[in-house]
């Protein structure tokens, strides 16, 4: 809870006028300290002064001022003992009250609570009132502030709040300008919750913690037929799962309901039954409309097998942070499947979807916010739809996401960053020198060849740290239409030379396979994860097979906890001859830093990775080892039927010709002397008056020359001593209409912050061509 939850602003706080007295009460008393002390002043001043006069003038002066503040802090007691009555006597006029009340002061402060408000939030050791509902509604900060004002305004407020465990009545009355009343006011025990409970038209149950069914309502008993005392002479297949389908043994046989459950207090729990497919061809008691699930304490959606939202009830509303708009699509309100929503909600529909709920997160600005989501069709056959049972999880994916990423990525991505921060710049000086070498080289030089090799070697290197970055920022998948023929063909003389001389690589593809949908880039990271643990695995040589077919599945199949529903599917096997993984450890070697090898060998990330890119893709993967004799990874993809579009053609290399000369002085700011050096020739042939300096210290020590004119600022990010932000800020408040160009080997986006702050400033990522340099100087000049 932060700051701002506890307790309203200041400015806030000042339309209150009960919050104005108080806040005025340590200034009276600064107010009285202060008389106090200007009176003993007088009072000493008389004793040392020599003039009769003054000295009685001050004496006077002095006594005046002590009769006033013991009169002043007369009065501040007598106003304090009687709040502090006040409050007692509100105190006791509501101790035996039903309802929980809270005695306040005009910042929330609690001061007292009756016996009914220490019952009921007895798990929770609250200091203000907002920490008290801080669990039980959205914003509770903002609902207290309102009703505080309109008590102020008006005497008394009350406002209707929903929760999920049912609806309250906050009121608020002033006692005084300072002493406030809260009382909290359960709507639905007013009601009384066994006629609630009965006005529902959907069957519910409540359950104790050992399964003892304590109260049926009408509805559920008519559809048993009677009353039953545990939950196993109603439901056949326990234990109950929030939003899936259970089977109900009702008085005209057995049922099949979709399940929503609600935990209540002490353990227990609240079972609702809500319409399914199944469900809408019997009769649960007129139970199959959407209006009987509105007032439904369990976050409900319904959904057109194309995505539309068709109608949400309250608690959905409440629970999804975005609006539900008349237009809206599942796909604007949630994200994160790692494939689009649309194709997950058409094979629930069409009975191919995988069982299981999915979690799900927020879109846009809502990312923090994790929603499980559990899809059921329902609906007649001339128009199904879908049903999705909610559940927030935000709290628990936080948690997961926050032990994983400690666990498991921390190491990962500062070993990524700091290799590919070095990487880049050795790139950077190789890929600019070989551009300075090509501008005195025509395509006639015998020497031309080589240097384009050397060129294009240093692009390919660039991508492949591209690829470290993009792991250690967690980016999402980029999926595309490919076919595995032609990825595995670019892939041939990559994984030929990963192999080596002693292993033979074999490839063997189906001549009819079918097009799959995945993010080629990692797609090819697990092939050779996949390919260079199989050599690994055969020190003496050997045979690796990688191996395509169509596969039909006809039937379910479970393995290892998955579940491939039938459907077409291409498989990619990844076969080798070595030792084989012992059977204790092959059901872990996909988990995190676990590996079979040596120290010193492995680092447990490579199946791990091509575990999670397999899964967010949509497909499986499975490993069988035989010790000593080797084994075998299969991979499952759904087939994809639309056939991959034609890859654009290859960009043209640019020109490295020079066709004018420029003008500017460029201040070049970096610490590694080959890229200073490829930097600095590039920039003086260009045209440009190049100083240069190894540090940001020796930046600044040249900048302290008055005379000296910089047109601009190239400089590294990170830098010994002082960074390049740091001290680019340092001279800007000389010089601030000097152009900057940041240049970095690390991550944009972990310097976009910084970068926001510096006005007319760009970044230039390493590893940087010649062309690339000078364009982004001339631009930021011109």
């Amino acid at each position: 809870m932060t700051q701002a939850d506890r307790e309203p602003n200041a400015a806030a706080m000042s339309a209150i006028p009960g919050a104005t007295k108080a806040g005025s009460t340590e200034q009276n008393a600064q107010a009285r300290l202060m008389v106090f002390v200007i009176g003993a002043m007088a009072i000493l001043a008389s004793l040392v002064t020599n003039v009769v006069e003054l000295r009685l003038i001050l004496m006077m002066v002095g006594v005046s001022l002590f009769a006033a503040a013991g009169v002043m802090t007369f009065i501040a007691l007598r106003r304090s003992n009687h709040r502090n009555a006040l409050m007692r006597a509100v105190g006791s006029f509501v101790a035996h009250d039903g309802w929980p009340s809270f005695v306040t002061d005009a910042e929330g402060v609690i001061t007292s609570r009756n016996a009914a408000a220490t019952e009921r939030f007895q798990d929770t050791i609250a200091v203000t009132l907002t920490e008290v509902f801080k669990d039980m509604f959205a914003n509770p900060g903002g609902v207290l502030f309102r009703l505080q004002g309109r008590a102020v305004d008006h005497g008394v407020a009350r406002e209707d709040v929903v929760t999920r465990r049912g609806h309250l009545r906050l009121s608020a009355h002033r006692i005084e300008d300072n002493v406030f009343l809260w009382r909290i006011e359960d709507m639905a025990e007013r009601a009384g919750a066994g006629r609630g409970a009965d006005a529902l038209s959907l069957p519910m149950l409540t359950a104790g913690p050992s399964g003892t069914i304590l109260f049926m309502n009408d509805a559920f008993r008519r559809l048993t037929g009677g009353r039953a005392r545990t939950l196993d002479k109603v439901f056949h297949d326990l234990p109950l799962v929030t939003g899936r389908v259970h089977s109900v043994d009702g008085a005209d046989g057995s049922i099949d309901c979709l399940v929503a459950e609600v935990q209540a207090t002490g353990g227990r729990r609240e079972i609702y039954l809500l319409p399914s497919e199944a469900a809408g061809k019997s009769n649960l008691s007129g139970a199959t409309g959407w209006d009987a699930i509105e007032d439904l304490p369990v976050p409900l959606l319904k959904i057109a097998p194309s995505g539309e939202v068709l109608a949400s009830n309250r608690e959905a509303r409440a629970l999804l942070p975005m609006p539900i708009g008349a237009t809206s699509r599942l796909s604007d309100l949630l994200e994160g499947l790692g494939r689009p929503i649309i194709e997950w909600l058409r094979e629930t529909a069409d009975g191919r979807g995988a069982p299981g709920p999915q979690f799900l997160r927020g879109t846009g600005s809502h990312q923090d916010t994790f929603l499980q989501v559990s899809l059921n069709t329902a609906g007649a056959e001339d128009d199904p739809h879908l049903i999705a049972v909610l559940n927030d999880v935000t709290e628990l994916k936080s948690l997961e996401a926050q032990f994983v990423q400690s666990q498991k990525m921390q190491a990962i991505g500062q070993l990524a960053g700091g290799v590919a921060h070095d990487f880049n710049n050795l790139l950077t000086a190789i890929s600019g020198h070989c551009d300075l070498l090509l501008l005195r080289h025509d395509q006639g030089d015998q020497d031309y060849g080589d240097l384009i090799q050397i060129h294009q070697n240093a692009n390919r290197a660039a991508s492949l740290v591209g690829q470290l970055l993009a792991f250690s920022r967690k980016q999402n998948l980029m999926p595309e239409v490919i076919d595995l023929r032609d990825t595995l063909s670019d892939l041939t003389h990559l994984l030929n030379r990963l192999v080596g001389e002693k292993v033979t690589l074999t490839l063997n593809h189906d001549p009819a396979l079918m097009h799959i949908r995945a993010d080629k880039r990692q797609l090819e990271q697990v092939l050779m994860n996949l390919v260079v643990n199989a050599r690994d695995a055969m020190p003496d040589g050997g045979e690796i097979k990688v191996e395509t077919e169509n596969v039909t599945l006809l039937n379910t199949v479970e393995r290892d906890r998955a579940t491939l529903l039938p459907g077409n599917y291409v498989v990619v096997r990844v076969v080798d001859e070595g030792t084989g993984i012992p059977p204790e450890k092959l059901p872990k070697i996909f988990e995190p830093f676990y590996t079979t090898k040596r120290p010193g060998e492995g680092t447990g990330l490579g199946l791990s990775t091509a575990y999670g890119i397999v899964k967010q893709t949509g497909g499986f993967i499975f490993a069988d080892s035989d010790v000593g004799r080797g084994s075998t990874f299969t991979l499952y993809f759904p087939s994809h039927e639309k056939l991959a579009t034609a890859s654009a053609p290859a960009a043209k290399p640019e020109s490295l010709e020079l066709d004018s000369k420029a003008e500017g002085v460029v201040l070049l700011v970096e610490d590694e002397a080959p890229v200073r050096a490829f930097a600095s020739r590039a920039l003086t042939l260009r045209g440009y008056s190049v100083l240069e300096a190894d540090s940001a210290e020796a930046a600044l020590a040249l900048l302290s020359d008055p005379d000296l004119t910089v047109d601009i600022f190239v400089t590294d990010v990170i830098m010994p001593g002082k960074d390049g932000p740091t001290w680019v800020r340092e001279a800007l408040a000389d010089r601030p209409d000097t152009k900057v160009v940041f240049v970095s080997g690390y991550a944009e986006d972990a310097f976009t912050e910084h970068q926001a702050m510096i006005p007319n400033s760009v970044f230039l990522p390493k590893p940087f061509s010649l062309i690339d340099l000078t364009t982004t100087v001339q631009r930021q000049l011109h």
